[in-house]
């Protein structure tokens, strides 16, 4: 079974009616309301949004059985998760960044470089995280140009490792 995708992050309280913010994952921020319950990660609490309106970056929700802004406030920063199963199919060359973990990484000639840990996004553009066998992890850009191919069919995703990290960089040869 796969495991359940993030689609929302719960916020601060928004009024004293206990509204709350809501950070979407989704294409439109409104589909979270057509998935039915949210569930938190480890699938002991729910939530079903009951109203939702958008904000400046964001969207102001109301959650069945939250009526204060105290219980709002208890749920500031839990993540919310549906089944892989109820998200819409992908097209062709789309992809959820869910699917790529695990998968192996390669560089252009097929060598083994680890494997897709993590696809972050701090605020600047996703980054991807990728485990070598040894050693630390690499952050890498998830561009078109660092990750030109994404290979499902065949598990991998082949990396274009900027000069300075794969060792080509020519600052560092010997004069």
């Amino acid at each position: 079974m796969a495991a359940p995708i993030c689609i929302a992050r719960i916020g601060a309280a928004h009024g004293v009616r206990g509204a709350v913010k809501l950070w979407t994952f989704t294409e439109d921020p409104f589909a979270v309301k057509t998935y039915g319950p949210l569930l938190t990660k480890d699938g002991a609490r729910s939530f079903e949004v009951a109203t939702a309106r958008e904000a400046k970056g964001h969207l102001v929700a109301t959650l069945k059985g939250i009526a204060t802004r105290e219980d709002a406030e208890r749920l500031n920063g839990i993540e919310l998760y549906i089944a892989r199963e109820k998200l819409p199919a992908t097209d062709e060359n789309e992809y959820y960044h869910a699917d790529l973990i695990g998968l192996a990484a390669v560089n252009a000639a097929h060598e083994p470089l680890g494997r897709v840990l993590a696809i972050h996004n701090f605020g600047a553009g996703d980054i991807i995280e990728i485990a070598p066998p040894q050693g630390a992890t690499l952050l890498l850009p998830f561009t078109n140009a660092v990750v030109p191919t994404v290979d499902l069919a065949n598990g991998r995703v082949v990396i274009e490792l900027p000069d300075e990290i794969a060792g080509d960089d020519p600052s560092n040869a010997d004069a």
